[in-house]
Formats: C-alpha cells, structure tokens, sequence
C-alpha cells in the first residue's frame, strides 16, 4: 500500500519542480489546462490596388474625386445619360455638400471613401491611416447608410500600412486610374500607350473653380469614349469578388509606386 502513496508524492513533487523552472506547454500556472500558443495571423487580406479592370466589355470607369464642384447640372446629366460614376468623398471638402450626392446616388451615382481630410497617406503611422478612412467609413455609414467598399488614396500615393488600414475598415480594392482628364479636356496617361482602351479607370478631378463645368467636362469626356466604340461600366460590378481581381492579374499592391499620379483635386 506504500509504494502507490509514494509514487503519488514523486508526481506531484515532480509537477511542482515543473512548475518553478517554467510552466509546459498547455498549462497554466494555476495549474488548469490551457490550450498551446498559436501564431497569431490577420484575417483580412491586403485589397488589391487597381489603376485598370481587365474585361472583354467595351467598357471604362468615370470616377470623380473630393466632392469639392457640387454642379447642379451634372446631377441631370447622371440622370438623363444614366452614368454608373464612382464618386470618391472626402468630409473636410464636401463639408455641407452631402446632400448634394445623395441626389446623385439616388439617380445612379455610388460613394466611396477618399479619407475625411485628404492628406497624403504614404509614409504616415498605422494609426493615423486608418483613422482617415475608418473615419470616413463611419461619416459615410452615418449620412448614407453604406459602408463603401472601394477607397482611393489621396494624391495616389500610398504604402502597405496604406493597405493593411483599408482592410481593416473593410474596404476590398484600392482604386487609381490609368487616366485623367485635364482643366483643358485632354486625357493623360499614368502608364502604357495614350488613348483609352477597354477597363480603364478614369479620373476627372474636380474643384470649385475649374472651368468649363464639370458637366461640361464629362460631356466632352463622354464624346471621346463614344468615339473609341466604348461606355461607362459600373466599377463596382466588376470588383465585386477581390479573390477574383487578384485571379485576372490586375495590378496588385505597389507600395512604392505612385510617381505620376497626382491630379487637381486628386
């Protein structure tokens, strides 16, 4: 009857000296189990950075940044033309405009995040990145009721912080262009041969005081992509699934790279 009570006491000394040098694996130093240390991994995959949409449609994608021009007429033309535009906001700029792009959703326009005061991103801490588009997220769930999923950076200027703070309020694809539309009418080019071509993404920035109109701009705009056999496609329908933009070989995170893109009002 000794030996099972001795036997006992060497476990638990054995335990006990277990317990001093460093608790294992898989237990707590209350003694209770716990289960073993796991690496810890961000759910949420970086969003792609998107400047053209490979497609077979004969489309292009008007994207309009800031929300600084708030031209009465160009809400008509949305209307009247049925343009699927992309309006990227920032709150500082619209200020008390938003009603003013809440008659242009309801005619056909979506919203998207561009930060809430539009500094240039790149190089700027983790925090104060996500704050801007975090920020804008909720400015944006407050007035609309919509939590964009598409977010372009300010300037297009942007590293992988950049990236890592837009997924993580839930934006699915950064959003560049491979155009942009001049105060004089004439379309630039960030990269590749001129000339608009089938996916592009084109920016048309906008301000207070450009001229012509902005509706005079896109109706000039919108000459030239009839010209080349095209029309606006809406952009969110073709980056609805951002497994899928990384499948077709879209542009992917370029993190140091944005020479070239900074545009009025971009």
């Amino acid at each position: 009857m000794r030996r099972p009570a001795a036997a006992l006491l060497c476990a638990v000394l054995l335990a006990g000296c277990a317990g001093a040098a460093g608790e294992r694996p898989g237990t707590a130093a209350d003694g209770r189990a716990q289960d073993p240390p796991r690496a810890v991994r961000d759910p949420r995959p970086l969003p792609p950075v998107v400047d053209h949409v490979p497609t077979r449609e004969p489309v292009v994608f008007l994207t309009y940044d800031d929300g600084a021009e708030r031209d009465s007429r160009f809400v008509g033309l949305v209307r009247e033309r049925r343009l699927p535009v992309s309006m990227f906001l920032t709150d500082s700029v619209v200020g008390p405009g938003y009603g003013h792009f809440a008659r242009l959703r309801a005619v056909g326009a979506s919203v998207q995040n561009h930060t809430l005061d539009h500094p240039a991103l790149r190089g700027l801490p983790y925090a104060g990145q996500r704050a801007e588009i975090c920020g804008q997220q909720h400015k944006l769930r407050s007035r609309f009721g919509i939590s964009p999923r598409l977010f372009r950076p300010p300037y297009g200027t942007y590293d992988r912080t950049t990236l890592r703070a837009a997924a993580d309020c839930g934006i699915t694809a950064v959003v560049l262009w491979r155009a942009s539309l001049n105060a004089d009418g004439r379309l630039t080019y960030t990269r590749g041969e001129p000339g608009l071509r089938p996916g592009d993404i084109v920016s048309v920035p906008a301000g207070e005081t450009m001229t012509p109109s902005l509706t005079e701009r896109t109706v000039r705009l919108l000459r030239e992509i009839e010209r080349r056999g095209l029309r606006v496609g809406r952009l969110e329908d073709h980056l609805e699934d951002p497994l899928e933009v990384r499948a077709q070989g879209r542009p992917e995170s370029r993190p140091e790279s944005a020479p070239g893109r900074r545009a009025v009002g971009n």
